[in-house]
């Protein structure tokens, strides 16, 4: 061990007057440090938990990717295209796509005795991404069957086997009767009190299409990191073919429909940069507060080793050995107390939210383990970074200066 250390440690590990004087100090920079390193590992948690989540909601209903007509406005009236299993082969075979389905959409209102809602019917064959959010009763297995969300069965106040009708307003005006199938939620309720599941052929009938005209095809990968470099190759595959009735396929990622919820994650972004920020500062200050009340307190032990033939370099390394424990332990406890709370968060949903405003129902929590373990290495070289300077004083201390000090 060498010798720095050794007198670092048992600065560190022994009581005595100068440390039992400088303790209240020590504590309040231990507890800067704790509270700084918990914040910033639940800022993260949270703030990543929001986008995961909110990000999955918004793909359970359009994908990662979606496919359609070029010439289609912002409407859910969407003009069809021809998609052929040879398409949908080169969608599926490209890297990172997990499924690549079509899809059907057609708005509507659906009335009762006493109450009616605009919706939008959409069918798809792949119901694997409602799979979770299914609560009562059973996906659609007839083209009589369809499936609400819970907002549309309170506000119409319909449970599984009721039956509805619903009107679709074109040229001429159309009812179709259905029974609910079963009743979905989401959580996400933008959607919810919008969408009605059904089955393919009910829209294609109601459209007048054939059997390969879709309004789209949604296209679902297996990381969102990889959206980009996907969106890219779908872009290339699909931007120079024509469908047999020469219509143009155009390619979206979820980011670019749905801007609005997107840029409200990204000022998230912003937030979590001034978060670390001031905690980063409120560690840093902590810190060094409590270098230099420990230097102070050594002040003769300063004196000594120089008197001894110590050097400068000698004398700071054990004031930032001994401060890199102090470091060491105050980030212990952080993340015992960062992540603890994240973690009864994340099992107990302890902390609730108005779904309404912020599409959970209650604080949402991740664990991006990388970034977390980057978080720690970075407080921890910041904080030793800051201490170069104050370690400087206990290097410009003479075995002089100690006899006047004393």
């Amino acid at each position: 061990m060498r010798a720095e250390t050794f007198i670092a440690r048992r600065l560190y590990f022994t009581s005595s007057a100068a440390k039992r004087s400088s303790r209240p100090a020590i504590r309040v920079a231990l507890l800067g440090i704790a509270i700084g390193v918990a914040v910033m590992l639940l800022t993260l948690c949270v703030v990543v938990g929001f986008k995961q989540t909110i990000t999955d909601k918004v793909a359970c209903f359009g994908a990662h990717i979606q496919v359609t007509n070029f010439d289609n406005n912002s409407t859910f009236e969407l003009q069809p295209i021809e998609v052929t299993d040879s398409l949908l082969g080169v969608l599926r075979g490209i890297d990172h796509v997990v499924t690549a389905d079509p899809f059907l959409t057609k708005p509507g209102i659906l009335k009762t005795d006493d109450q009616f809602e605009g919706i939008v019917l959409k069918a798809t064959d792949n119901w694997q991404p409602f799979a979770s959010a299914l609560q009562e009763g059973s996906f659609p297995a007839t083209n009589e069957q369809i499936m609400l969300s819970r907002t549309l069965c309170s506000k119409l106040r319909l449970g599984v086997g009721d039956k509805v009708y619903c009107y679709f307003v074109g040229d001429e005006v159309r009812v179709r009767r259905f029974a609910v199938a079963g009743i979905y939620s989401t959580g996400f309720d933008e959607a919810d009190r919008v969408f009605v599941l059904t089955r393919p052929e009910v829209i294609r009938r109601l459209n007048g299409w054939d059997s390969l005209q879709v309004s789209g095809v949604e296209i679902r990968l297996d990381r969102l990191s990889r959206l980009d470099e996907v969106a890219d190759r779908v872009w290339y595959a699909t931007a120079n073919r024509l469908d047999k009735d020469g219509n143009a396929f155009y390619s979206q990622t979820l980011e670019q429909l749905n801007p609005q919820i997107f840029g409200w994650l990204d000022l998230l972004d912003m937030n979590v940069l001034v978060i670390l920020v001031l905690m980063m500062a409120v560690s840093g200050f902590a810190i060094i507060t409590g270098l230099v009340i420990l230097i102070l307190d050594n002040i003769r032990l300063i004196g000594v080793v120089k008197a001894l033939g110590a050097d400068n370099r000698f004398v700071r390394r054990i004031f930032l050995t001994e401060a890199a424990m102090l470091i060491g332990k105050g980030m212990l406890w952080g993340n015992i107390a960062g992540l603890g709370l994240a973690a009864l968060q994340y099992l107990t949903h302890l902390i609730p939210l108005d779904a309404a405003t912020y599409y959970v129902s209650a604080v949402p929590i991740a664990f991006p383990w990388a970034a977390l373990m980057a978080l720690n290495l970075g407080v921890a070289v910041l904080c030793l970074l800051v201490l170069l300077g104050p370690s400087a004083i206990a290097a410009r201390v003479s075995p002089a200066d100690v006899m006047r000090y004393e």
